[in-house]
């Protein structure tokens, strides 16, 4: 498969999901990233909020808000993605549709950031990650002053055997699922 028709079928196997699957097995998902010992370590976590294809995210946001963790996430200016305080008042519709931090949200600096946790449309055991297309999260993950874990999250599904890797992608130190955690060797 094309990486353009790898990004459809999974497009459409995430859509097929029924709300409660979908709630279900974010759910799952994100208690195995609770579960991890860089999650347990980090101070600052950077999140994301979720589009309909992508695994729930507002329960985790507001548990780990609860749990005294500093949670980021991202805005997209442009060909830039920052990320800033998450504050839920000031989230409001940005690029693609995506909630995110409004004018006033407090940047947070790369260096700040101890976990990422970071959306793929696929994922290979090795760590390998397959985005939207556009590079956002691997120019920041690139970035000189960003040191924290990267841990892609994604169903069990769109966990595939093999994926094609560029020069600029930036591989996963862990990969989670509903189902495990992959550990990159």
């Amino acid at each position: 498969m094309t990486k353009s028709e790898l990004r459809r079928e999974m497009k459409r196997r995430n859509l097929s999901l029924t709300a409660e699957e979908r709630a279900e097995r974010s759910r799952s998902l994100f208690s195995r990233v609770e579960q991890l010992p860089e999650f347990a370590a980090a101070g600052t976590v950077a999140f994301f909020c979720a589009l309909n294809d992508e695994p729930e995210t507002l329960p985790a946001l507001v548990r780990w808000r609860g749990l005294g963790k500093r949670i980021v996430v991202p805005r997209v200016e442009g060909e830039r993605m920052e990320f800033f305080e998450y504050t839920p008042e000031t989230l409001c519709a940005g690029a693609f549709g995506i909630s995110e931090p409004g004018a006033g949200a407090v940047l947070c600096p790369p260096a700040e950031i101890d976990l990422v946790v970071v959306p793929g449309t696929a994922f290979s055991p090795q760590g390998a990650r397959m985005g939207r297309g556009r590079g956002y999260y691997d120019r920041y993950l690139s970035r000189s002053d960003f040191r924290g874990a990267k841990i892609g999250v994604c169903y069990a599904h769109q966990l595939v055997g093999k994926l094609p890797v560029e020069p600029h992608d930036v591989a996963m130190d862990r990969v989670v699922t509903e189902c495990g955690t992959c550990v990159p060797a």
